[in-house]
């Protein structure tokens, strides 16, 4: 028998990896049968129809998200219980602009399950977005690619094919448009949550990030497992409803994503010993240069200001900190509002637990 205690948080002993049972269906096997049985036809149909058809024609956000609305209801996603940082119920009218994310903004949005991208299509019609945990820049993906993504084993490195950018040009190009990050990079059961990629630190300045958990009742329709196809069908479409738990914090305004010159000042000695900045010099050829060298200088030579290097050196340091503090206040705000703890696993041990789920299966 495998053992999988490595895979569970040496701190709290969440195992965030492992699938969630289903509820034995007992005496209404038969019902939930005929409910499948009803179901599964319809809810085929009205994906491929959508997917390779309606969305490829011009027929403005609102009617897409109303078809979406209509893959949603047909598994019984009926129920919405949605509650926002600082909104009493019934409020959010006079809130709306505060609140929500509004184009130009970024989810921060939690990962358990292929549910999670269609519904967040169904309400904010986003550019949707892959991270992985090595780098700050994301692959912009497609909303069934999203999707799919839930099913498949986690990617520590973007493939080569991948167009990658980063979210300050994202949003650049796109400002009437909301950008969805999954900044754990793979599918949990929802009971914890995973170290970020550096991802949201290539957000542009001053950008507001909304961190979104998002649960559901029954809990069996996570993918924390990849290729669970099957299960994840039948969960889905055997129960008579569903319910998601939608939670929005305030918004995380991002203080450390300006961009800031990495290359050494480089002076040009003028006529008349006066000097010249260029920023533009990309060497560090003469970082080497003693500091207590002061013989006078020729007209036309290049020599490094040591002490404006520091300064973009201590302004790059303050930066690394702005951006670790957004990374923990994000994560903080998924903790909170999924009323769980997070974990010191990663994308990473996700692969080798797949990796040891794969063998123990194979044994069978």
């Amino acid at each position: 028998m495998e053992k999988y205690s490595q895979f569970r948080d040496r701190g709290s002993g969440i195992a965030p990896f492992f699938p969630i049972p289903s509820q034995s269906s007992g005496l209404h096997l038969p019902l939930h049968l005929f409910i499948f049985i009803l179901r599964l036809p319809l809810f085929i149909t009205v994906l491929i129809v959508y997917f390779l058809l309606l969305q490829w024609i011009p027929l403005g956000s609102l009617s897409k998200k109303a078809l979406l609305w209509l893959i949603l209801g047909v598994p019984g996603i009926w129920w919405v219980d949605l509650q926002i940082d600082g909104v009493k119920k019934g409020s959010l009218a006079r809130h709306h602009a505060l609140r929500l994310p509004q184009p130009g903004n970024i989810i921060a949005s939690s990962f358990t399950s292929p549910i999670d991208s269609l519904y967040l299509a169904a309400i904010f019609d986003p550019i949707f977005t892959a991270s992985y945990p090595a780098t700050r820049q994301v692959h912009r993906i497609s909303l069934w690619t999203a999707i799919m993504r839930a099913f498949r084993t986690p990617l520590v490195q973007p493939s080569l094919s991948a167009k990658m950018v980063d979210l300050r040009t994202l949003v650049r190009k796109h400002p009437n448009r909301i950008i969805v990050v999954f900044p754990e990079c793979t599918t949990t059961n929802g009971r914890g949550i995973l170290q970020f990629s550096p991802s949201l630190l290539s957000s542009p300045p001053g950008a507001k990030i909304f961190p979104i958990s998002l649960r559901y009742s029954p809990s069996d329709i996570t993918t924390p497992v990849p290729d669970s196809y099957g299960k994840f069908l039948w969960n889905l479409l055997s129960s008579p409803t569903h319910c998601i738990r939608v939670r929005i914090a305030e918004c995380v305004y991002n203080a450390g994503g300006a961009q800031r010159p990495s290359s050494p000042v480089v002076k040009t000695i003028e006529k008349g010993g006066n000097s010249t900045a260029n920023n533009g010099y990309s060497t560090n050829f003469f970082d080497n240069f003693s500091d207590q060298d002061t013989a006078p200088r020729k007209s036309g030579e290049l020599v490094v200001d040591r002490d404006r290097s520091s300064s973009v050196s201590t302004t790059d340091e303050d930066e690394v900190m702005a951006g670790k503090k957004v990374q923990e206040k994000t994560a903080e705000a998924l903790a909170r509002l999924g009323r769980v703890k997070r974990v010191g696993l990663s994308v990473g041990d996700k692969v080798a637990f797949v990796e040891a789920w794969a063998r123990r299966n194979a044994r069978r």
